[in-house]
Order: C-alpha cells, then sequence, then structure tokens
C-alpha cells in the first residue's frame, strides 16, 4: 500500500484529449505536478 510521501508506481492508463484517444504513462511527467482524475462511469452504458 502507498502512504502519504511515498512514489506513486509508475503506470500507464488511457486518456482522451483533443478528440483522439492515447495513452499517459506517470514517469512522462516525473518532476512535475500531477492532478489525476477519474470518472469511473465514463464511457458505460448506465
Amino acid at each position: 500500500m502507498i502512504k502519504v510521501g511515498q512514489k506513486a508506481p509508475d503506470f500507464t492508463a488511457p486518456m482522451f484529449h483533443e478528440g483522439k484517444f492515447g495513452s499517459v504513462t506517470l514517469s512522462d511527467h516525473l518532476g512535475k505536478w500531477v492532478v489525476l482524475c477519474f470518472y469511473p462511469g465514463d464511457y458505460t452504458f448506465v
């Protein structure tokens, strides 16, 4: 389990940006502040 103050593990996640689907990797933003936002129900037929 990750604790406050520890580094987050590297991961790759799908993304949608400027009308295109792609992927983003946490290590691509090393040394920068990163805020992750997600919606668990996006793109689902609920």
